[in-house]
């Protein structure tokens, strides 16, 4: 049986920090630090291979983080095995929240690697890490845009200003904005938060446009036009979840699936005493944001409101038993929000419940296990 060394490595902008974890032994040796090059990286493999059996293999690994899937590729361009850890589900000692610094994250790393404690993030192919960075890049750009307009009510208010119209941010609001009698230098400060609005609004308009046209290229349009078709999906979340989530089959099932958004409930259990805690939030953060969302607008209306026009508009040219599924997903879900709404269940305890269900759905939906 061949020999294998594990490489932790705590990485840094700037900087790594390396070590060797010998599981036979139990030895960690060679904790070095040196620049952010991941030719440095194989030539502190090399020193080592030339102390130890020729036939011995490395393994090397690190935490997600601000080097995204950089490094990953460095290394594999140059032979090297390596696997991004996924940190929410990596096994810590009590002494690294006592004491924390980069030689001992790095042996940690190490260590979970030989004993294999943690999940490997997916490594998607570059066309879905492209268009990933493009639909966070929007997704930033709005919460700025909502930023702004918080920022621009608050403002107006301040002087005594409060718009009594059925919906804001409509034209009838904006102009209303627009007239209001303010002092001259009240006013510039105002139109230019309308100003900030405005190109805020265009440059979402412009992402969204180019999302949809990345949403009908081949890759996409099958598997993204079948997430909308359900109820509170549009082309932004439907693309959101597509490309995080990448690989629907890597899961072996819609409960797999659920536990990677993070959705599912935690357990502290002693003895015969079972106690469920709140999610566990483990997961791709972005894909739980995006469910939630969509749950949000699930649980509107009632169990027997008719389909709105851009759902059926939606729904357009799918296949029947497409179309059936996601109906029966809709109907449940708004059911399962309105009966824990009657056991009075917090309504954001019942959003999260609704998101984790819908994900069990949009599973089956994207493997064929539809019926």
């Amino acid at each position: 049986m061949k020999s294998i060394l594990f490489i932790g490595m705590d990485v840094h902008k700037n900087s790594y920090n390396l070590c060797c974890y010998d599981k036979e032994s139990g030895d960690i040796s060679r904790e070095v630090k040196c620049a952010a090059d991941a030719k440095l990286v194989q030539k502190y493999i090399n020193d080592i291979k030339t102390e130890v059996n020729p036939e011995t293999e490395f393994k090397c690994g690190y935490e997600a983080g601000c080097l995204g899937f950089s490094l990953y590729k460095s290394l594999h361009n140059l032979g090297i095995d390596c696997d991004i850890l996924a940190p929410t589900t990596m096994q810590s000692s009590p002494k690294n929240k006592v004491t924390k610094n980069d030689k001992r994250d790095a042996k940690n790393i190490a260590i979970n690697l030989a004993n294999k404690t943690y999940k490997a993030v997916h490594i998607p192919d570059d066309e879905d890490i492209r268009v990933k960075e493009y639909i966070r890049m929007t997704n930033a750009f709005k919460k700025e845009l909502k930023k702004i307009k918080q920022q621009i009510l608050a403002y107006v208010l301040r002087f005594g200003f409060n718009y009594e119209g059925k919906s804001k941010w409509t034209i009838k609001h904006i102009s209303w904005l627009r007239n209001l009698e303010m002092d001259t230098l009240e006013k510039e400060i105002l139109f230019e938060y309308l100003a900030q609005y405005d190109l805020l609004t265009e440059k979402i308009e412009r992402f969204t446009a180019r999302i949809d046209e990345l949403y009908h290229t081949e890759r996409y349009e099958e598997p993204v036009s079948k997430l909308r078709c359900f109820k509170g999906i549009d082309t932004l979340s439907a693309m959101t979840i597509q490309v995080e989530t990448s690989d629907f089959n890597r899961f072996p099932n819609a409960k797999a699936y659920a536990s990677y958004t993070g959705l599912t409930c935690g357990e502290q259990s002693s003895g015969d005493k079972r106690n469920v805690t709140s999610i566990t939030k483990q997961g791709n953060s972005r894909i739980r944001t995006t469910l939630i969302e969509c749950a949000t607008a699930i649980a509107k209306g009632t169990q027997y409101s008719p389909k709105s026009k851009k759902l059926k508009s939606r729904q357009k040219e799918q296949a029947a038993d497409v179309i059936a599924y996601a109906d029966r997903a809709s109907k449940r879900l708004k059911k399962r929000y309105d009966d824990l709404m009657g056991r009075g269940v917090p309504h954001n305890k019942a959003i999260v419940a609704v998101a984790r269900e819908l994900s069990c759905f949009i599973w089956g939906m994207e493997t064929g296990n539809i019926n």
